[in-house]
């Protein structure tokens, strides 16, 4: 007989116990940065995640024989992000455990169990209930301080995930490089500076102060370049006005780049301050008091140091023209200049199967900072396993970043 219960999440008490648990695990670690209660329960929440409209999530918490929870998982079924028509393939997420194959086996198995009672034939993890550039991929290589809302884990989760059957289904590399003119490949500035002297094309950062402008401009971009893209489809202008305004309190217009042509926008390379440097301050407490205290050392003390990259995109009939050059090439002029906040920059959510960004980032002159696996299992052991197809192979053509 098992040590280890399982208890699913049903109520107020037990969605706390899930926010807390993890404290267990990290309560000697220096480096861990406690995310913020308000943007786990956003995942779970029908009301805020329009993931609801067509997907479904449960979650459990694991308790020992003394009455301590040492683990949780939630898993889910999202067809936005697993389409209809490809292998029928569910989420494994937000697992924290003790180092125990034992617990993680039984956590592991009521995400299965549940998964199977609902048609899936295999199970991705650790993924999010949402969007991938959050909670995504399980830490390998670089245990150093995370960035907001990406995931960090202790090195054994890997060993627990393996020894339950998981393979690596491909590799999210995040890059960084100091802000500084040296490094970017000479080819690379070579094609900013002809872009920059074609008069048919405009690279420059957005005015914040038009929000509007920022909105419609995002949106063109977005839908040409992202649409066809697995896991994205199409969004509408309201929900791009939604997305600004609430991006509004951490937007730095200086992080904010687009490219255009005859005055027709065709790219946007958008960045923003790394939330997780802040948000160390406030031990996942995000009510009024904490609102305050993160945007005073936000916009006051700006703390932040480092830049993120979060989406970049150029659209198809502009693509391997140059375009991502130009937009680099005005980042850095502006970037070099003094009094410019950041001292680095740091790329996130560069997966392997996507060579052409690869090999970009080294044209920047980044170096791989870290690297998460998300893992792959099907429960039919005689299904033959095959990693993520890189793109052009199998899959629709890709925009110029993950």
């Amino acid at each position: 007989m098992s040590k280890y219960s399982i208890v699913e999440v049903v109520d107020r008490s037990l969605e706390q116990k899930f926010l807390e648990m993890p404290l267990l695990i990290y309560k000697d670690d220096k480096v861990w940065v406690r995310p913020l209660d308000s943007d786990i329960e956003e995942v779970f929440d029908p009301k805020r995640n329009k993931r609801f409209r067509k997907g479904e999530i449960a979650r459990w918490l694991l308790k020992d024989e003394k009455g301590s929870y040492v683990g949780r998982v939630a898993a889910f079924v999202d067809p936005v992000t697993f389409k209809t028509g490809e292998p029928l393939v569910g989420g494994m997420g937000f697992f924290e455990c003790i180092n125990d194959q034992e617990a993680a086996n039984l956590l592991l198995d009521t995400a299965k169990a549940w998964l199977i009672s609902r048609g899936m034939e295999g199970m991705d993890g650790p993924v999010n209930f949402g969007d991938r550039d959050r909670w995504w991929g399980s830490l390998v290589e670089g245990f150093l301080e995370p960035t907001y809302c990406m995931n960090y884990n202790p090195a054994y989760y890997n060993d627990l995930f393996t020894s339950y059957g998981f393979q690596n289904y491909f590799n999210q590399y995040t890059y960084t490089r100091s802000v500084s003119k040296e490094g970017m490949a000479d080819a690379l500035n070579e094609r900013g500076a002809r872009m920059e002297a074609n008069p048919s094309y405009v690279f420059k950062y957005i005015d914040k102060g038009n929000y509007e402008k920022l909105a419609v401009d995002f949106n063109i971009v977005f839908n040409k370049t992202w649409s066809k893209f697995v896991g994205a489809g199409d969004m509408s202008l309201a929900n791009t006005k939604l997305l600004i305004k609430s991006m509004k309190p951490i937007i730095d217009e200086k992080l904010l780049y687009f490219a255009y042509h005859e005055g027709e926008p065709i790219g946007f390379f958008i960045m923003i301050p790394d939330l997780n440097q802040v948000a160390r301050r406030l031990n996942g407490r995000f009510d009024l008091w904490g609102k305050l205290k993160f945007l005073y050392y936000l916009k006051v003390k700006k703390v932040a140091k480092r830049a993120v990259g979060i989406i970049f995109g150029v659209v198809p009939e502009f693509q391997g023209k140059g375009v991502d050059a130009g937009m680099i090439r005005k980042f850095a002029e502006v970037a070099t200049q003094k009094g410019f906040q950041y001292n680095d920059l740091e790329f996130n959510w560069v997966g392997d199967f996507n060579p052409v960004m690869m090999r970009l980032m080294t044209q920047i002159g980044c170096s791989v900072r870290k690297r998460h696996v998300t893992y792959r299992i099907w429960f039919d052991p005689n299904k033959p396993f095959e990693r993520c197809p890189k793109f052009g192979k199998a899959r629709k053509p890709s925009p110029e970043n993950e």
